[in-house]
């Protein structure tokens, strides 16, 4: 376990309306200075499958779990069509879960009803910015599960990324117990198989009041989630037509690039939003050092493909390590191409066979045309998806819904 918070003991209390947990704060003053090893993942990995079975077979739910909607509190609505979602806040699952934490008493919450967090303007968040939050699905499976992928994953992640903002990170079995209490409330929430996916998005914030820079005194732990389908409006295999941006960059060297903070994301509206207006789903950023690299996609990672090898940017601290960007690079691997993870000149992209986008939202989606000063490069036949995007959306989907065999040991079941 990469964080002493892990050892912590886990004591759970429920009545109708919620389940509270409490973690005792750590004794030790050791921080995580690094992003988990892979030893510490394995580790990781293996505590979490054994909290999903125990949470599994003994939490109570507030909701029901059967999907057919009908709820216990009667809060399953009416009118979603399950073939029409967008990826938006239509649907917003009615529980979710919070913690807070505070010196001396550790993390202490449980699941409540979905509604407003109440903040004074001196809570630190809104001054200074301490956020870092988390993106994942919950499905619905071919064999009948609700099941989420690679939770330890996120939970390592938002462990680096608390650390790289002086955060109390939640221990992994809270992070876990967090995310499958979400699920299993709003289970009436999770469309049918291959119609969607419940989204929910984990949230760490510096909730205290403070006036000067520094640490929050007091933080905040809170899953959401909504009933989503695709995340680009044209659907989720139609390719989407991107624009190189030279103006602005996502992020610089030894910056805040690879970490999911929320800071990270509003700065990249003003050129994005342009780009829509442009008929553009999204821009492509360039390093900030010499304006010659692929970095990311704003809210996603990118792939350039060259007969039988693929490229992506490496892990340099400017792009987000994302966590079906490794899915995907092991499944590659697995399907016999050659992956290499190494600067991509845009030159070097222009010329591509195919280029290809990946993210917990947009999973896998190709890229109909890359734009570059004024220079338009089309990948594949007009509307249909490139044939490498195609193979690998078709491989992972297949193993996130339990279609197919799951080699790594990725997915967890919720219930």
């Amino acid at each position: 376990m990469a964080h002493p918070t892990c050892s912590s003991q886990l004591t759970s209390l429920s009545d109708r309306n919620a389940v509270f947990v409490r973690h005792a704060p750590s004794r030790s003053s050791n921080r995580l200075n690094a992003f988990p090893t892979q030893r510490q993942r394995q580790r990781l990995h293996s505590q979490l499958l054994r909290a999903s079975a125990i949470l599994t077979k003994e939490e109570p739910s507030i909701a029901s779990t059967s999907g057919s909607g009908d709820s216990s509190n009667g809060a399953m609505p009416a009118d979603i069509n399950w073939d029409e979602l967008g990826f938006g806040i239509d649907h917003m699952a009615p529980y979710m879960y919070r913690a807070t934490y505070h010196p001396g008493s550790g993390w202490e919450g449980g699941l409540e009803p979905y509604g407003p967090l109440q903040l004074d303007p001196s809570a630190q968040v809104l001054n200074y910015g301490q956020s870092v939050f988390e993106g994942m699905k919950a499905q619905r499976s071919a064999k009948g599960n609700i099941v989420v992928f690679r939770p330890d994953e996120n939970a390592a992640r938002m462990m680096a990324g608390a650390e790289r903002l002086s955060m109390p990170p939640p221990p992994p079995e809270l992070f876990l117990e967090a995310v499958l209490s979400t699920c299993r409330a709003n289970a009436h929430y999770i469309p049918p198989q291959g119609k969607g996916s419940l989204y929910m998005r984990p949230l760490l914030l510096g909730t205290g009041s403070i006036l000067g820079l520094g640490p929050a005194p007091s933080y905040s732990f809170v899953v959401y989630a909504a009933a989503v389908g695709a995340y680009f409006k044209t659907g989720q295999l139609t390719p989407i037509d991107l624009i190189v941006e030279e103006r602005f960059h996502r992020a610089a060297p030894g910056g805040m690039g690879g970490t999911k903070a929320a800071g990270n994301y509003s700065p990249v509206l003003v050129v994005q939003l342009a780009a829509k207006q442009s008929g553009y789903a999204d821009v492509v950023y360039l390093d900030a050092k010499t304006d010659t690299y692929l970095e990311e996609v704003s809210s996603c990672n990118i792939f350039v493909v060259k007969g039988n090898t693929i490229k992506t940017p490496p892990l340099a601290g400017t792009i987000l390590p994302g966590v079906t960007r490794k899915s995907v690079i092991q499944l590659a691997r697995q399907l016999g191409y050659e992956v290499q993870e190494t600067n991509v000149a845009v030159t070097e992209a222009m010329e591509a066979d195919e280029i290809f986008t990946t993210g917990t939202a947009v999973v896998v989606s190709a890229v109909g045309s890359l734009t570059h000063r004024g220079v338009r490069k089309q990948f594949g036949e007009a509307g249909q998806p490139t044939r490498t995007a195609l193979r690998l959306y078709e491989a992972l989907t297949a193993l996130q819904q339990e279609k197919a065999d799951d080699p790594f040991g990725w997915i967890v079941p919720v219930a």
